[in-house]
């Protein structure tokens, strides 16, 4: 059933969008033409984390982060965008914290480039670190405001006015913050010097809170990109090729005029259709007849030979003089973000002016992303964020909301564009594929004495390693990707620590250490240690085996400003790995919000489990043969182990994002594990003994 969306839910306020850095380097780009865009992108590009833009792009303007209407209601307005990651939540608290007013006051607009400021987009674990902070300061400042108008309405001084639940104080006497802005555009500015409260002292940050939209989203209530309904909209289908890297030879749209209430378009290489019916959708799309020529392309057999002969410069080893020296190679394949919502948008042209309903993780992105494609001013578009379900990183790019404002061109009505299950394992780009070579040397104490790590393609996040290891090599080299690929949670993260753990169990049993004791020993980092030693406690680490085909594996780890260790319980029977029990150990400086923080944590391990024992993309001659889930598989409820999530609060630490590298221990830990139970040494990712 189909909602109607109110289009206009914000009231606009004057003014144009924030946009304050011209020197934007947007790092993931669509082509203008074409339905199908090969990234040979360096990794640098793909990593979230790069392309950011230089200098400070947030405006000091009070009023562009936040509004006090007449009736008390606290607008907060931020460029990010909520994808089930809980950034409304968190970032309410943030907010509340500092202007001392109620979680239930407050209302926060995201991802609406009519509305927000500039942002360069929601990924690389940053909200928390970057955004939340900026919302803090602008709450600071408001509060500020607020009491100097308090102070002249009751003629006294500001730092006499307290504040709090929502109201102003003054003795006897007290006014609401609706009443003391009157609704009027806030005029303070915002500035970086601004004192914000120390976690130690919060009380409403730092505590837990429920999903501030939990109701909606399990009442069906919760409006996504398919449930938004415009009047007179039409629904599209984009034709797609036979395969990757395909051009257009021949096309017979003849057989779609016989469709009740379709149309085709056709733009060059993009070819679709639309109906008045949704019903009629895939009846349309298979009346067009279309020819593609294909060129030869390579297998996932022959993947890992590939990307280690295409890379631009061979890889340098030194001789390793340790007394104990081993080295390995570890493969990651490509996998599918899988997010439980496809790409889906919906678009609107209104003299000459387009604007998109969509979910991505770049409003401002996909902004100019739309200007290109169609060679019109970005003021002229508006990019609205509806909520999304899920990205994981797969939803950088803006090509479902280019599609969609293509077929409502061609139609002059709005179209609403939802990709199939099957298109989105197929045209969404992929985690990057990896190769990892690794030279490591020991003394006899099992002290670390080299280490030489060599990642090709997949990425530098997370390569170097977090322990005491001078001289560390770790280098990442670029190589052409058969397959279209890019932003993943966690990135290059994943594979590194895959590798990386792993082979810190082969040095340790080189060496004749306990894994554990192994680790502890080159680890000087008081916070790498921390969460090794809670992890282990809680596991019980170094108890005897009880039954046949049990193990035991840890890993530990460090990205984007957080630690992590996990130890896992597996059994291994007849050949299939079961994972039992989890317990991992998490610390990203001062928790804003310890249930949603476990959840995530929880869910990233969840996620991680797909990764370790199950997804693989299969593919040949620039076709997916694995494009559905009855072929891919993702975790079912059966495949859930115990999980247990021991989270480390540092009140003196600021607060890291969380969203990206809770993943990466769970596929180290699995494969630790599996080799304590059968003496098997798995270096491959999904990892299989059968």
């Amino acid at each position: 059933m189909l909602h109607e969306f109110e289009v206009e839910r914000y009231e606009l306020r004057e003014g144009p969008a924030y946009d304050f850095t011209p020197d934007r380097r947007d790092f993931l780009k669509l082509a203008a033409t074409g339905i199908f865009v090969f990234l040979a992108l360096p990794l640098e590009a793909q990593e979230s984390g790069r392309g950011r833009r230089s200098g400070n792009s947030a405006p000091s303007d009070l009023a562009a982060w936040l509004h006090i209407a007449e009736n008390g209601r606290i607008t907060v307005y931020s460029g990010k965008a909520e994808l089930g990651q809980n950034i409304r939540t968190s970032l309410t608290q943030a907010v509340a914290e500092e202007l001392r007013a109620p979680v239930s006051q407050i209302d926060i607009v995201l991802g609406d480039t009519a509305l927000t400021p500039y942002d360069m987009g929601t990924f690389g674990s940053l909200t928390t670190p970057q955004m939340a902070p900026q919302l803090r300061r602008a709450a600071v400042a408001a509060r500020m405001m607020l009491a100097s108008l308090a102070a002249d309405l009751w003629n006294t001084k500001p730092d006499e006015i307290q504040l709090f639940e929502g109201l102003a104080h003054s003795g006897a006497q007290q006014a609401t913050y609706g009443e003391l802005t009157k609704g009027r555009k806030l005029t303070q500015t915002v500035t970086a010097d601004l004192k914000l409260t120390p976690a130690s002292a919060w009380k409403i940050a730092g505590h837990d809170l429920s999903k501030l939209n939990a109701r909606a989203i399990v009442t069906g209530k919760e409006q996504y990109v398919s449930d938004i309904h415009l009047p007179g909209m039409l629904y599209g289908r984009v034709v797609r090729p036979t395969a990757f890297r395909s051009t257009l030879t021949e096309v017979d749209t003849t057989g779609v005029q016989a469709v009740p209430g379709a149309i085709s378009v056709r733009d060059k290489d993009f070819l679709g259709v639309v109906t008045t019916e949704h019903a009629h959708l895939d009846r349309a799309a298979a009346a067009v007849r279309a020819k593609w020529n294909t060129p030869a392309q390579i297998s996932n057999a022959e993947l890992f030979a590939h990307l280690k002969e295409t890379v631009e410069t061979p890889v340098a080893w030194k001789e390793s003089k340790s007394e104990i020296k081993t080295t390995a190679a570890y493969t990651i394949p490509y996998i599918a973000h899988t997010p439980l919502e496809p790409r889906a948008a919906v678009a609107s042209w209104e003299n000459g002016k387009l604007t998109v309903f969509t979910g991505s993780q770049r409003p401002f992105g996909v902004r100019t992303e739309l200007a290109q494609a169609f060679g019109i001013p970005e003021g002229d578009i508006r990019v609205i964020i509806a909520a999304t379900g899920s990205a994981y990183g797969g939803k950088h790019t803006g090509e479902c909301a280019v599609e969609a404002a293509r077929l409502a061109k061609a139609a002059g009505k709005p179209v609403k564009l939802v990709w199939t299950r099957e298109e989105e394992f197929i045209w969404a780009y992929f985690r990057p594929a990896a190769l990892i070579e690794i030279q490591a040397g020991a003394s006899k104490d099992g002290t670390i004495t080299d280490w030489q790590f060599h990642n090709y393609n997949s990425g530098n996040a997370a390569i170097r390693s977090p322990y005491n290891i001078p001289g560390q090599v770790s280098e990442f080299h670029a190589a052409e990707s058969p397959l279209r690929q890019g932003s993943y949670r966690a990135l290059a993260a994943t594979a590194n620590h895959f590798a990386r753990e792993c082979h810190m169990d082969e040095l340790a049993l080189a060496a004749g250490m306990e894994p554990g004791a192994f680790r502890l020993k080159n680890a000087t980092d008081p916070r790498l240690r921390a969460v090794i030693e809670a992890a282990a406690e809680k596991f019980r680490w170094g108890r005897p085996k009880t039954r046949e085909g049990q193990g035991f594996g840890m890993m530990a780890g460090f990205d984007k400003g957080d630690y992590i260790a996990c130890c896992v319980e597996v059994t291994v029977i007849n050949g299939k790995i079961r994972v039992d029990r989890v317990v991992q150990s998490f610390e990203c400086g001062a928790i804003v919000n310890p249930l949603q923080l476990k959840n995530l944590v929880s869910g990233s391990v969840v996620q991680g489990l797909g990764g370790a024992l199950s997804e693989a993309i299969d593919f040949a001659g620039g076709k997916i043969l694995n494009p559905r889930l009855s072929a891919y598989k993702v975790p079912r409820f059966r495949d859930l182990p115990e999980i247990e999530i021991v989270l480390l609060d540092r009140k003196d630490l600021p607060s890291a994002g969380a969203g990206e590298t809770a993943i990466v221990g769970i596929a180290p830990a699995i494969g630790n594990a599996v080799f304590h139970a059968t003496g098997k040494r798995l270096r491959s990712l999904p990892m299989k003994l059968s």
